[in-house]
């Protein structure tokens, strides 16, 4: 891994879906320690985005770099936690055996778990505070509790860059505030970027905000411009208070 300030470079990237453009002209540098929430529309290519840097979507058009490399052998270094996690509640698998999953990338899919591996998902699943469920079958937990599985999951692999789509989805405010002063932790050791719906959140918690609505609108720092975010929302947006959370919109 060729470990350098820019965690991610994404250049002039276009991505199609049966010629239809999702991600139009996407510029995007991540830096080693960002903690980067990226807020827009539903349908407005945010997944997408988070998959081009996994390597799981390819470009249409663009250069993607990831730790100096190609997203595909750079993905070992990086954590994942979808918007939705698709799985057959009745499947007999333990919260234990799917956060070791998370170790994966570092064992290969036919080699035991080592010791190091164990301490990893036990030191996971201790920061998301579910511990005491470790030999819980994961489909019995509540939607909340199944998340918080998945974020330790992601984080068993001692990521050096975290994506993270809706990861408050699920969990109750006073968890969201606990997460959130997780992840304000672990981008000392990481970078992370994080998908939102809920603006008001992003805006306290995160360090850079980007606005994606097929277009991207982001200036490498916590201020967008009101065209930004009319831009991305096809409405105006008055105000979004940094340190309070809040919003004010104009009628519309």
């Amino acid at each position: 891994m060729n470990m350098t300030a820019d965690v991610v470079v994404i250049k002039d990237v276009w991505v199609h879906y049966d010629s239809i453009p999702v991600l139009e002209e996407i510029n995007l540098v991540i830096k080693e320690h960002d903690f980067l929430g990226i807020i827009g529309v539903n349908g407005g290519g945010k997944s997408t985005l988070l998959k081009v840097i996994l390597g799981l979507v390819k470009p249409s058009k663009g250069i993607v770099r990831v730790f100096g490399d190609t997203p595909q052998i750079s993905r070992k270094y990086i954590g994942y936690v979808p918007q939705y996690s698709l799985f057959d509640l009745e499947f007999p698998v333990s919260v234990w055996e799917v956060v070791l999953m998370g170790r994966l990338g570092h064992t290969g899919l036919f080699k035991r778990y080592s010791e190091d591996d164990k301490k990893a998902a036990l030191d996971a699943l201790a920061k998301m505070d579910m511990l005491e469920y470790k030999d819980r079958q994961v489909g019995k937990l509540s939607g909340g509790q199944q998340h918080r599985v998945f974020i330790a999951r992601a984080l068993a692999a001692n990521p050096k860059l975290l994506l993270l789509d809706e990861p408050a989805a699920g969990i109750d405010t006073i968890i969201q505030e606990e997460f959130y002063e997780l992840l304000e932790k672990l981008k000392t050791k990481m970078a992370i970027v994080l998908v939102s719906h809920d603006i008001s959140a992003v805006s306290v918690y995160v360090d850079k905000i980007a606005c994606l609505n097929h277009r991207l609108y982001y200036h490498d720092s916590k201020e967008l411009t009101a065209e930004d975010l009319e831009a991305t929302y096809h409405c105006p947006v008055e105000l979004i208070a940094h340190g309070v959370p809040h919003r004010v919109l104009k009628k519309h």
